[in-house]
Order: C-alpha cells, then structure tokens, then sequence
C-alpha cells in the first residue's frame, strides 16, 4: 500500500489540475471583488496624504525660508540703524566738544581781558599812590629844609628819618 500512494504521488491527475486552477481562479476573483477594492483605496488614501504632506513640507520650508529672509533683512536694517544712531552720536558729541571748547576759549579769553584791565588799574593806582607819596614825602623835605639850615650830620638823621618814615608806611 506504500507503494502504491508513493505511485500515486508521483502523477498529478488532470483532474486536480483543473480543480487546483479553477479554486486559484475563483480566489482570484474573489480577492479582487472583496479585497482588492479596500487595498487599492487605502493604498491611494496612503498616496495622497503622503503627496499632501510632502507638499504641507514644501511650504512649510518655503515659508521659513521667507520668515528666515525677513529677519535677515531685519538684522541688516536694525544693523545700518545702529550705525546711523552710532554716526548721530558721534556727531552730536564732536558738535558739543567744539560748542565747549569755543565757550571754554571765550571764557578764557574774557578772563585774561579782566586780569589785563585790573593789572593796568593796579598799576595805574599804584602809580598815583607812589606820586601822592613822592609829592609829599618832596614838601615835608622841603618844608624842613626850609625850616632849619642842615650841616651833614643833621642831613644824614633827616634822610635816615625820612627812610624809616617810608618803610613804616610800606607795611601799613
């Protein structure tokens, strides 16, 4: 009996061959009646969403490239503003280093006028105090000269008197 199914296994009756193509047929269609409908619309519902995201993508990259453009035209203008506002300071600080200079030159200039003026008035003063002295330490010699006769001894004591007369007057 071995035999004869090793026999039997060996040869392939039409019969079965027919049957074995007829289910593989009939599993065919009904694969693609009940199967092949929900593969296909899940297989294209997977295809659009990934279209759309790849396209969701795209924008999105095109938009940060945009915002990533705007804030390096930003960076650039708030860049040159602050060179502007740089410049205008140093400008404004070179306006005022002159504006003080010049008042600091007037001041000065004034000052060294009024220093002039109260020297020349000083002088011109003391001038007048030493010819009012002049005047009358000449009418006291005179007056005594004229007051007594003077030999060379009585001379001496006068001019020496007079001297000591002056130098007590220097220092009041």
């Amino acid at each position: 009996m071995a035999d004869l199914l090793v026999l039997g296994a060996n040869q392939v009756a039409l019969g079965d061959m027919l049957f074995i193509l007829i289910s593989f047929i009939i599993l065919a269609l009904l694969v693609k009646h009940f199967a092949w409908g929900p593969v296909t619309k899940m297989m294209d519902a997977r295809s659009e969403k990934i279209t759309g995201d790849l396209d969701y993508a795209d924008q999105e990259r095109t938009r940060a490239e945009k915002l990533a453009k705007e804030r390096e035209d930003a960076l650039k203008n708030s860049r040159a503003e602050a060179v502007e506002i740089v410049n205008k300071a140093k400008e404004s600080g070179e306006t005022q280093k002159k504006s003080i200079i010049s008042n600091a030159h007037s001041e000065a200039e004034d000052l060294r006028q009024r220093a002039k003026s109260d020297a020349a008035k000083a002088r011109e003063d003391a001038m007048a105090d030493a010819q009012n002295d002049i005047a009358n330490l000449s009418l006291e010699i005179a007056s005594k000269v004229i007051s007594k006769e003077l030999n060379a001894d009585d001379q001496k004591s006068l001019i020496d008197s007079y001297i000591k007369e002056l130098t007590a007057n220097e220092t009041k």
